[in-house]
C-alpha cells in the first residue's frame, strides 16, 4: 500500500471522514518535518482505501 499520510511527520489525536454518493475523505491533521501545522485530505473510492488510511493513521505518533 503506497502511503497516503507521508507529508505528515506526526499526527493529530483525531481524523474525520466524510462520506459521499460516490467514495469518502478522509482529512488528517499534524505537523511535518519541519514542524509546521499541515493536513491531509484523502479522497477514497472504496471503503477498504478509506480503512487502510484510518490504519495508517493509527500506526503514526500522535502530535503532543
Amino acid at each position: 500500500m503506497a502511503k497516503k499520510l507521508n507529508k505528515l511527520d506526526k499526527v493529530n489525536e483525531s481524523i474525520t471522514v466524510n462520506r459521499y454518493d460516490n467514495g469518502w475523505m478522509v482529512e488528517v491533521s499534524g505537523r511535518d518535518k519541519e514542524n509546521d501545522w499541515k493536513t491531509a485530505k484523502v479522497l477514497c473510492a472504496t471503503e477498504a482505501e478509506m480503512l487502510d488510511v484510518v490504519k495508517e493513521w493509527n500506526t503514526m505518533e500522535i502530535e503532543s
